[in-house]
C-alpha cells in the first residue's frame, strides 16, 4: 500500500508554475473586486481528481461594507502540454451547471463566485467558487482500504449512502424547463440523448487513444450496441461524475457536490450506474489486496430501491448502464495512464488492454459472470 501511495503522490497533474499563477490571480481578482487583494499561497489538493487543474487559496480585500475574507477554489483547463484527459474544457458550462444545480435543484454544488472567459489573465479560461470544508472519501489510498468511511458504523455508512442517492433524486426530479436544459444537450445525429451520449464517448475514445486500439474497450462498445435498451426512459440533468469521491461530507451528511465537468442530458440510470460501479471498482481493488473493503456498501439493489422510494421511478436496464459506466471509466483511466507514460511515470504495457485498470471486471461483464 505504501508503494501505491507513493506512485499516486508522484502522479503529475500540472505543468504550470504556481508562483507565477499567484501573481496573475492576485492581479486579476484585484481588478474584479475593485480593490487590492491579499492572496494566500496557491496550493493544489491531493487525493482525488486528475482532469481540470484545481487551485486553493484565501483572498481578502476591503469592500464598501468592510473587510472581506473568502476561501476560494479555482478550476482551469490543463495546459495542452500536460496531455489533458479530455479534448475540451467548457468552464463556462460547468459554472452554469453548478449554479443551476444549486439554485434550481437544491443540490449543494459550491457557490459560484466568478467566471473569466478571457484566457489572458491566467493563460486559460477559469472560474472561482467557494471553498468548503469536510471529509471526502479518498481515491488514494481508496476509502475501501482505510480511513473514516471504512471505520464508520454500518448505520452511519447507510446514512451516507442514502443521502448520496438523494442527491441524484433531487437533481433528476428538479423542474428544469426544456429551454434551461437545451444548452447541455450533446450535439449529434442520434435519435435519443442516450445514443448521442454513447456516440460522443466513442468520439472521445478515438481522440484519447488515436492509432492505439484497445480491443477490450471496442468489444464493450459492440456489447452496448447489441444490448441497447428498448426504452431508455426519461432524460434528466445528469451530474455525469456521480460518485461519493466527488461529495464532501460532515457527520456523514453531504455539504458539497463537486466536479460537474461531465454533466449532460441523459437517462436517470447513467448517474445511478456510475455511483454503483465506481464503488465496486474501489471494492475490487481492496479485494485484490486481500482487504475486506465495504462489500455491503452501494450495492445495486439497495441504491436502486432507495432511488425508487424517493422518486417513484424504478431504474431499469441496469446491466446496460453498468457496462457503459465501466466502459466510460476505462476510456478515461486509459487516458490518465497515457499521461503517466508521457511523463515517464510508467512504461507502456505490452498489451493495450492492460491500460484498463479494471480489465478483469470488464471481461467478466462481457462474459456475463460479473452479475452472477
Amino acid at each position: 500500500m505504501d508503494q501505491q501511495r507513493r506512485q499516486a503522490e508522484d502522479m503529475r497533474t500540472s505543468t504550470r508554475d504556481l508562483d507565477e499563477l499567484h501573481e496573475r490571480m492576485r492581479s486579476w481578482l484585484s481588478g474584479r473586486v475593485g480593490s487590492p487583494v491579499t492572496l494566500s499561497r496557491l496550493s493544489a489538493p491531493s487525493g482525488n481528481g486528475m482532469s481540470s487543474e484545481t487551485l486553493l487559496f484565501d483572498a481578502s480585500w476591503t469592500a464598501a461594507e468592510g473587510r472581506r475574507e473568502v476561501g476560494c477554489v479555482a478550476r482551469m483547463a490543463p495546459a495542452s502540454e500536460a496531455v489533458p484527459v479530455f479534448p475540451s474544457y467548457d468552464l463556462g458550462r460547468q459554472f452554469e451547471v453548478m449554479r443551476m444545480a444549486r439554485e434550481r435543484a437544491g443540490v449543494l454544488a459550491p457557490r459560484t463566485l466568478w467566471y473569466e472567459p478571457d484566457p489572458a489573465p491566467m493563460g486559460t479560461p477559469f472560474f472561482v467558487m467557494e471553498r468548503l470544508t469536510g471529509d471526502v472519501p479518498p481515491d488514494v489510498l481508496p476509502y475501501t482500504f482505510e480511513g473514516w468511511l471504512l471505520d464508520a458504523s454500518p448505520a452511519d455508512r447507510m446514512r451516507l449512502q442514502r443521502q448520496s442517492v438523494e442527491i441524484l433524486a433531487r437533481l433528476h426530479d428538479a423542474p428544469f424547463t426544456v429551454e434551461e436544459l437545451r444548452p447541455l444537450e450533446i450535439a449529434g445525429t442520434g435519435e435519443s440523448a442516450l445514443r448521442r451520449h454513447v456516440d460522443d464517448q466513442r468520439s472521445y475514445y478515438e481522440w484519447a487513444h488515436g492509432s492505439m486500439r484497445i480491443p477490450l474497450l471496442e468489444r464493450a462498445f459492440d456489447w452496448l450496441s447489441e444490448h441497447w435498451p428498448n426504452d431508455p426512459g426519461p432524460d434528466v440533468l445528469s451530474w455525469g461524475d456521480a460518485r461519493i469521491g466527488n461529495v464532501m461530507y460532515r457527520d456523514f451528511t453531504p455539504v458539497a457536490v463537486l466536479d460537474w465537468e461531465m454533466a449532460a442530458i441523459a437517462p436517470r440510470e447513467l448517474d445511478l450506474a456510475w455511483m454503483i460501479f465506481l464503488h465496486r471498482f474501489f471494492q475490487e481493488i481492496a479485494e485484490v489486496m486481500e482487504l475486506p473493503g465495504l462489500p455491503d456498501f452501494m450495492r445495486r439493489e439497495d441504491v436502486c430501491e432507495t432511488y425508487h422510494q424517493i422518486t417513484g421511478y424504478k431504474p431499469r436496464d441496469m446491466e446496460f448502464y453498468e457496462m457503459y459506466a465501466a466502459l466510460r471509466h476505462g476510456v478515461i483511466m486509459a487516458r490518465v495512464w497515457h499521461r503517466r507514460i508521457h511523463f515517464g511515470e510508467q512504461p507502456m504495457p505490452d498489451d493495450p488492454d492492460d491500460l484498463v485498470l479494471h480489465r478483469a471486471a470488464l471481461e467478466r461483464m462481457l462474459d456475463g459472470s460479473y452479475w452472477g
